[in-house]
């Protein structure tokens, strides 16, 4: 790739109070003969590196007609960078806190936003979508393009949204992959995270329910979810050990594995895994741990849990206003704990530093419109556990955006990932076809476990090999993190 460093104002309305620097990456068209501009690529965030996605993206047919075009936002990696301090305590960390630790989980957010106040100096307030797609219009401009096209999945859904509403006429072909709400921002966003990890874990339960005879959990989605209560509170007392390469496996642990076991072909192993943990946690006093074999698959599968230090999400998620009334954030605690308890839980629905933020953005969220540039695509995927599914239809009714469906899913981001939706989007973005106004596609197959009572049950061989070798095969196929959360 090609790499620069472009220059923009901290605060463009006043350009002379200091600069900020942006690093961009390019991948030349290689098919220059029918090169048809650029288009910008965003994975989301806010706080994400897109330095490397034109490299993602070097296989997929759009790399033949256009340039592409990644870049840092600022506030992250090569860019300025936006640091926060880190609090003196670890945060708390608690799918399904108890009463007594809700104000632990308070006094966590507001040590996060004096961190990220002692440490964001004069540029924080002015990291905000609004200006990075300001900065993006400059990269239009150093580029010498008169117009951009566009791609941006999770929260480069909605920054590629601003763009459009500030920038019409500047603006292309664009897909929203993966889309975030709206009307959701930010609280309400984060609420529906835990939604949709109820969601998938009510999915997987019903599966599992179908096989009793290979997992033995329960024949009934209530029997199998009971069973799931069961094993968690087992763990919450007595955590499951993974010697050397992951953490332990702890009520709150399970909660995430659950909620997170979206990515359907992976419900296989992620089922056998979930029974081992099971039968970890039935082990003697002394013995409660699981095999290497399990613990890499679980970190392939589930990834790392690791605490961060960059500013940019705290900044940008806090550019809406956020209720200062500590009751109100409880009393959704106490809800999401006993109704949406997977994945993250109740801390979705908890405060998080914008709660205790004392400085107010400089300009209010832009209102999204579609009025001067074409009509686009917004891709959107049943169960996808990092932005609810309402909000792909939600985005597409606010911009008059034609909508792919992705059914029974349970990923986030499908381009490249999904081949109809890649067919669908490289026609548009490459021919200028749309899909039409509203349009489906499968999401990925289910693992080829016949249910109980059938005859290719009396039949099925288990697939074979390791649980980590089959867990990195998958990630393998699904180019990228198997749940990605």
């Amino acid at each position: 790739m090609d790499c620069a460093t472009i220059v923009v104002p901290v605060n463009y309305q006043k350009p002379g109070d200091g600069n900020l620097s942006v690093s961009i990456s390019r991948r030349k068209a290689t098919d220059p003969g029918h090169r048809q501009g650029v288009l910008l690529l965003n994975p989301g965030g806010p706080g994400g590196s897109g330095m490397t996605m034109p490299n993602w993206m070097k296989s997929e047919k759009i790399a033949g007609p256009f340039d592409l075009i990644g870049f840092d936002p600022r506030g992250v990696g090569r860019s300025t960078p936006l640091r926060c301090e880190v609090p003196p305590n670890e945060p708390l960390r608690e799918s399904r806190p108890a009463d007594r630790q809700l104000a632990q989980i308070e006094a966590d957010a507001e040590a996060q936003e004096k961190g990220c106040a002692a440490a964001g100096g004069g540029i924080r307030k002015y990291i905000s979508t609004a200006n990075t797609a300001r900065d993006m219009d400059v990269i239009r401009g150093v580029l010498g393009e008169k117009k951009i096209n566009y791609l941006g999945i999770s929260y480069g859904t909605y920054l590629g949204a601003v763009y459009g509403s500030m920038f019409p006429s500047k603006l292309n072909r664009s897909v929203l992959d993966a889309s975030m709400h709206p009307d959701w921002l930010w609280y309400e966003q984060a609420k529906q995270v835990s939604v949709a990890a109820k969601e998938n874990a009510v999915a997987l339960a019903t599966w599992i329910a179908d096989r009793d005879s290979r997992y033995h959990f329960g024949t009934t989605p209530a029997a199998v979810l009971a069973a799931f209560e069961d094993l968690r509170a087992k763990v919450a007392e007595r955590p499951v050990e993974t010697p050397g390469t992951w953490m332990p496996v702890d009520g709150t642990t399970l909660d995430y594995i659950l909620g997170s076991s979206g990515y359907r072909p992976a419900w296989d192993v992620s089922t056998q895994l979930i029974g081992q943990i099971r039968d970890a946690a039935n082990a003697p006093a002394g013995q409660a741990k699981l095999s290497s074999d399990a613990g890499k698959a679980l970190k392939i599968l589930y990834g790392t849990i690791k605490p961060t230090t960059e500013g940019v999400f705290p900044a940008v998620s806090c550019e809406t206003p956020w209720s200062k009334d500590l009751k109100g954030y409880e009393e959704q605690m106490r809800l999401f704990r006993e109704k949406y308890p997977y994945g993250s839980g109740a801390m979705q629905a908890g405060p998080t530093n914008c709660a205790y933020a004392q400085w107010t953005p400089p300009e209010k969220a832009v209102d999204l419109k579609r009025n001067g540039y074409p009509v686009g695509l917004v891709v959107g995927a049943e169960f996808d556990p990092s932005t609810q599914y309402d909000g792909s239809p939600a985005m597409a009714s606010k911009l008059n955006n034609s909508l792919i469906s992705v059914k029974d899913e349970g990923s986030h981001g499908q381009y490249g990932r999904n081949t109809c939706v890649t067919q669908k989007v490289d026609g548009y973005l490459i021919n200028g076809v749309l899909p039409g106004s509203r349009s489906t596609c499968d999401g990925s197959p289910r693992p080829d476990v016949p249910a109980d009572g059938t005859a290719a049950a009396k039949t099925f061989k288990p697939a074979g090999g390791s649980l980590a070798d089959r867990a990195a095969a998958g990630a393998a196929a699904a180019k990228g993190p198997l749940n990605r959360y």
